[in-house]
């Protein structure tokens, strides 16, 4: 068994992916240098076993997505990633284990040239946090407050995919193996939308990522901006095996994966009708759809129109750790 600082050693230390980092793993804290005229975006996220990840999820797709969650927060914002922290709580220190985890958490960093500068192990019921910052030029990131009125609502990607992956995998409803498998990889190894997050700092008025599920995210927004939005169903861009779903008797299933399913990490934004051949554009030059699936109106509220362009009489709950006032 590896002790803990041979551990944070072999698996988590490397050198400094550029001139940035003055001090990384090693020392009490981590010294880094921000690019003048940049302002300093942070975000953290914690996954736990049982709630975030199956017990048997394969180590290096959730190294992956302990990191792409993160990164998404910051493409939602129009940040360059720079750099994170990790904290790991693990039942042991198994060698092969830790090696495909780091394997798959370093791929995605090296992808992004994000710097992993420091963190914590303990021992216990596996999860873990990684702390990220970012970098925009001052009073350039995107939020959440910019929405306007006949503002377009645009998202990136598909919807619902890894809702209902794991719908499936609960047992909740029986998928092709084929289909599963391509679902899964939403699931296990979402792609966070950082080029996308850059370009739409000139683009769009606001932007988050859709975590939590469609109705939820863009929710806030709403709340944020003082607005509200009609959302058309029809224009929904969600997978073959979920659009099948629509109209049959699984539909209530497939209506709560594809408005309220959450970890999808593709981004919701709204932009003005005159970005739209810029969006159409960039859509084509990232090789990523986008699609506009309503519109932005002056009075607060969200209403989502079916396929007979009739308003949903109720919409599914986003997802929320403490329902109905809870506390833990």
């Amino acid at each position: 068994m590896l002790n803990e600082f041979e551990l944070i050693r072999r698996f988590f230390s490397r050198p400094p992916a550029d001139g940035t980092v003055r001090l990384g793993v090693g020392d009490d804290a981590a010294a880094v240098t921000p690019t003048p005229g940049h302002e300093l975006l942070l975000a953290i996220d914690t996954m736990v076993e049982g709630r975030h990840f199956f017990a048997d999820a394969p180590p290096a797709t959730l190294g992956h997505k302990i990191l792409a969650v993160n990164l998404s927060d910051m493409a939602a914002m129009g940040a360059v990633p720079r750099w994170a922290l990790l904290s790991g709580t693990l039942p042991d220190s198994d060698p092969g284990w830790l090696t495909a985890f780091s394997e798959g958490l370093f791929a995605l960093a090296d992808r992004h040239d994000v710097s992993l500068i420091g963190g914590d192990t303990v021992r216990g019921p596996r999860s873990f946090t990684v702390a990220i910052a970012g970098e925009a030029p001052a009073g350039e990131a995107l939020t959440r407050a910019g929405a306007r009125p006949d503002d377009d609502v645009w998202v990136s990607g598909t919807l619902g995919d890894a809702a209902l992956a794991l719908a499936a995998m609960q047992g909740q409803i029986t998928l092709a193996p084929a289909a599963l498998t391509a679902l899964r990889v939403r699931l296990e190894m979402p792609e966070p939308r950082v080029a996308l997050g850059l370009k739409l700092r000139r683009l769009a008025h606001a932007a988050l990522d859709v975590s939590d599920g469609l109705i939820g995210d863009l929710g806030h927004i709403l709340n944020a901006s003082g607005v509200g939005a009609d959302i058309e169903l029809s224009r929904l861009p969600c997978p073959s095996a979920l659009k099948a779903l629509l109209n049959g008797a699984e539909r209530p299933l497939a209506l709560r994966c594809l408005l309220a399913g959450g970890d999808d990490y593709e981004l919701c934004f709204t932009a003005p009708p005159a970005a739209r051949v810029m969006l159409l554009m960039l859509s084509d030059k990232l090789d990523l759809p986008l699609t506009r699936i309503g519109v932005i109106t002056a009075t607060p509220g969200l209403t989502v129109f079916d396929e007979q362009h009739l308003p949903l009489p109720a919409l599914p709950a986003a997802y929320n750790h403490f329902p109905n006032g809870s506390r833990s």
